[in-house]
């Protein structure tokens, strides 16, 4: 049972974050540094290199399709702690309910406190949300979980993701054109500025092919575009209701950090590795990353290379491989802060682990390809 508990983890982590943040001052803080102590250290120690066998798929379907739920919720809780008004019944309730004085709690939070809420949100938005949704939105079939998927995404304003990635980077990866593929010794931050703008060219580039195809116009409510953006509008609009101008700036920060996180981990994803072009995608243009805490945290997207092998594959039907995919030397998490905090030492980092690339899965071509 337990190998289906552990893919509930981000779910259960983000009502526990709730509880905590209830404690008051110093917690958001608290559960900051433990969260990245125990990610970054347990990465380290535990490996993730078993292949399991799930009887109950439904069951992993769940651990994904909860989120939604779980993460309306738990956005709307951050918002109300920023805002200077909010809803008597929202108030009264934490009094009758919880008995506590949450006008009181939300005063009692330093600066520290808030930077930590807002940057844990951002990395909870990019879990429950888009790396679920990442999950989702490529079951291009299933109605329902394109649905769940979509709504997902709509908590960074980014439904091009759906649109974008499934049908322009899985195509593209690895090549220069490809937005989301960072170039040996790229600057990160222009790299996320440049994908978030050139990734949004590509998506509305890509709907217009579509509905070309099917003569039908670029401005209607076919559009995978516009109707990504109606899902953000309308949970802004939600969020404006109850939580005024300050609760539209809480949310937008939340969402365009999570935005720039996704970004950041794209960075990683696939960092100096070039593919020849007309030629299938292999194991080797993605990084791999055999770490439990990351694979348990983000449902598998660290199997990546397995992943643009087959992207039909379920994420529990991913495979952890060290052998024909070349590996991240340390968790998501800690490459992730190297990479946005500590770029010198990141390339440092990864300059040996491409020589290893070079030398040993690149193929001729690209070793050209490098050289020049």
């Amino acid at each position: 049972m337990l190998k289906y508990i552990k893919y509930f983890t981000p779910s259960f982590f983000a009502i526990i974050l709730m509880f905590f943040y209830l404690q008051g001052v110093f917690y958001p803080t608290i559960c900051l540094l433990v969260y990245s102590v125990v990610l970054i250290v347990g990465d380290l120690f535990i490996k993730d290199t078993q292949i399991q066998k799930f009887s109950y798929p439904q069951i992993l379907d769940l651990s994904i399709y909860i989120n939604l739920p779980i993460l309306f919720v738990f956005v709307f809780f951050v918002v109300s702690i920023f805002c200077n008004y909010l809803p008597i019944w929202y108030i009264d309730g934490f009094k009758i309910i919880l008995n506590i004085d949450f006008m009181q709690l939300k005063e009692s939070f330093n600066w520290i406190d808030k930077v930590s809420i807002i940057t844990h949100t951002a990395l909870t938005i990019g879990s429950l949300g888009t790396v679920a949704a990442h999950e989702l939105t490529h079951r291009k079939k299933d109605k329902f979980d394109m649905f769940i998927g979509n709504w997902l995404l709509s908590f960074s304003w980014d439904c091009n993701f759906a649109v974008e990635h499934v049908y322009g980077h899985h195509k593209n990866v690895c090549l220069p054109e490809d937005p989301a593929s960072a170039k040996r010794g790229e600057n990160i931050y222009w790299f996320i500025l440049k994908g978030i703008v050139t990734e949004q060219i590509s998506g509305w580039e890509i709907e217009k092919n579509r509905l070309q195809r099917k003569k039908l116009s670029l401005f209607s409510m076919q559009n995978r575009m516009i109707t990504g953006y109606m899902r953000s509008l309308s949970i802004t609009i939600l969020i404006f209701m109850f939580g005024g101008i300050v609760g539209i700036l809480t949310f937008l920060i939340c969402s365009i950090f999570a935005k720039v996180l996704l970004e950041s981990i794209n960075y990683i994803e696939h960092y100096g590795l070039v593919r020849q072009r007309n030629k299938p995608v292999r194991m080797r243009h993605s990084w791999n990353s055999n770490h439990f805490f990351s694979s348990v945290y983000l449902y598998n997207v660290t199997r990546h290379s397995d992943h643009h092998r087959n992207t039909n594959l379920k994420f529990w039907e991913l495979k952890p491989t060290d052998e024909d995919a070349p590996m991240l030397p340390y968790g998501y998490l800690t490459m992730l802060y190297l990479a946005l905090f500590f770029p010198f030492f990141y390339k440092r980092i990864m300059k040996k682990e491409l020589i290893k690339w070079d030398q040993n899965y690149a193929n001729d071509f690209e070793k050209n390809l490098v050289k020049n």
